[in-house]
């Protein structure tokens, strides 16, 4: 059984990532607070910040008279503010500069569909996680398994959970829960970041009846009908107790 663990409220600062709290904010006005290394970052931004196997957004910062495509977000050297990476020999916004952040969206949307899918393999295995991968039309991960498990068992029980259209919701408690209930955890070979005194959790399904619920950072969709149809691919041998599982979106 899942637990219900009691939610502290989220403190959003001027460096927050916005798509925490909203993933489908595709356009946001914001400010330019420095550039850094091939890059700028804002005051605040919508963009995701690669980061657990998820890849960072791409897309476009316009400003008056010039515009840049962003094409990879990365965290920031204090490990919060976004930096939006720029091609080579691309314009910089000018620092202090008002300017219009557009996010890539249909890329960014199969990636939640993608992540969230992933939170369902990750569900019907019931194993340890040790690696994962996620892609725009695909993802991987790695389980803590002896043997394969059967591809169209795998598949139909996916996809009948999509198919149920459970709703997909994140909350934040407080991060000491992990140390009473550390089952909570399915990565074994990263553990959520702890010091803030908070954790972000992603729930499938409800505090009544979940159907997933782990710490995670990522994007993702609102409900599982939201994936669409997914087909399970290779399923590898990567050790004598590892298994790589492949998970595609049909279309």
């Amino acid at each position: 059984m899942l637990l219900r663990p009691p939610i502290i409220a989220y403190k959003i600062d001027m460096t927050d990532i916005l798509c925490r709290q909203d993933a489908y904010t595709r356009n946001h006005n914001s400010q330019v607070l420095a550039h850094v290394a091939g890059g700028f970052t804002t005051a605040t931004s919508p963009f995701y910040p690669q980061g657990g196997g998820q890849p960072g957004d791409r897309g476009l910062a316009r400003w008056d008279r010039g515009q840049t495509e962003i094409t990879n977000t990365v965290k920031g050297p204090d490990g919060q503010a976004q930096v939006h990476l720029v091609a080579e020999g691309q314009p910089l916004p000018p620092i202090g500069s008002s300017l219009a952040l557009e996010l890539d969206w249909p890329r960014r949307h199969r990636l939640m569909r993608v992540h969230t899918a992933l939170h369902l393999l990750c569900r019907v295995v019931g194993a340890g996680v040790t690696g994962g991968q996620i892609g725009e039309d695909k993802g991987r991960l790695d389980f803590d398994l002896e043997t394969s498990p059967d591809k169209g068992g795998l598949e139909a029980a996916i996809n009948a959970l999509i198919t149920e259209d459970h709703p997909v919701t994140a909350e934040v408690i407080d991060e000491a829960i992990l140390d009473e209930h550390p089952e909570l955890v399915r990565t074994m070979s990263v553990q959520p970041p702890r010091g803030t005194g908070s954790l972000r959790m992603v729930r499938i399904g409800t505090p009544e009846a979940s159907i997933d619920y782990q710490p995670c950072g990522g994007t993702h969709v609102a409900s599982t009908a939201e994936i669409g149809t997914v087909t399970i691919g290779k399923i590898e041998k990567k050790g004598k107790a590892n298994r790589r599982i492949y998970l595609h979106l049909v279309e």
